[in-house]
């Protein structure tokens, strides 16, 4: 079996790209257990200045892996780590975004996306809720817009993301978008980036201090309820679950 995350490194930036395209790079337990193991990996080496966090395939992420999700815990210490990573986290995003994979981008310190991207926070549809992932949704985002789309699993499309605040921007071409981004962090330094950076993830990090616990023991109560073995057996079946009216 291949490796789930594929790395690179341009003139300081390493590119970490989720790459299981056979489940739509969905999390799985391995999956999140590699992208640890590689963030790790990139802050400790001072000869990283920032991280891309992209993906291969159509999907950026699908989600948890519905065959093989993470521990709770073991997510919300992926999310934390992005956050408190030192170093830069950008995400690139050039396809669809689900549930999950919403709260990766959250935890980055910059997302941008090409147009050709959407978005939906799909956990009411299989009867569950987005937990876990608002540790950093919820303080980055419109509290008004978030409403929405948390409630009605409705999709999406980037201008909506960047108006709620789960995009930086969008642009036709996000290699173009994302250049002078890039050349800013090159450009500044290691040791200035990461006290800016502890500067803007203060609050979030305090959300995940509160509530960290509580959102952990409410994703594992509400996956093993009935409603969510439905759901989720719908969701594999391709068919409506039997609350749908």
């Amino acid at each position: 079996m291949s490796a789930p995350i594929g790395r690179t490194r341009a003139r300081g930036v390493d590119t970490l790209s989720l790459d299981a395209t056979a489940t739509r790079n969905a999390l799985s337990a391995p999956l999140v257990s590699a992208l640890a193991e590689a963030l790790a990996d990139c802050g400790r080496d001072p000869d990283v200045r920032a991280v891309v966090l992209t993906h291969t395939g159509t999907t950026f992420c699908a989600g948890a892996d519905l065959r093989d999700p993470p521990h709770p815990d073991a997510l919300v210490a992926l999310l934390r780590q992005i956050v408190e990573l030192p170093t830069p986290v950008v995400a690139r995003v050039t396809g669809h975004v689900r549930a999950g994979g919403l709260g990766l981008l959250a935890a980055c310190d910059i997302a941008v996306s090409s147009t050709a991207a959407t978005f939906a926070f799909t956990e009411v549809r299989i009867g569950v809720a987005p937990a876990v992932i608002s540790l950093p949704v919820l303080p980055r985002t419109d509290p008004r817009a978030l409403a929405r789309h948390y409630l009605t699993g409705e999709r999406f499309d980037p201008a909506e993301a960047v108006r709620t605040g789960l995009l930086t921007a969008c642009a036709d071409d996000v290699d173009d978008a994302l250049a002078p981004v890039l050349d800013g962090l090159r450009r500044s330094s290691p040791e200035a980036l990461a006290a800016t950076k502890r500067l803007l993830t203060a609050r979030v990090l305090e959300t995940f201090d509160r509530d960290a616990a509580e959102l952990t023991a409410l994703s594992a109560r509400l996956f093993s309820s009935a409603h969510a073995r439905e759901g989720m057996t719908a969701f594999l079946e391709r068919r409506d679950a039997a609350w749908v009216v």
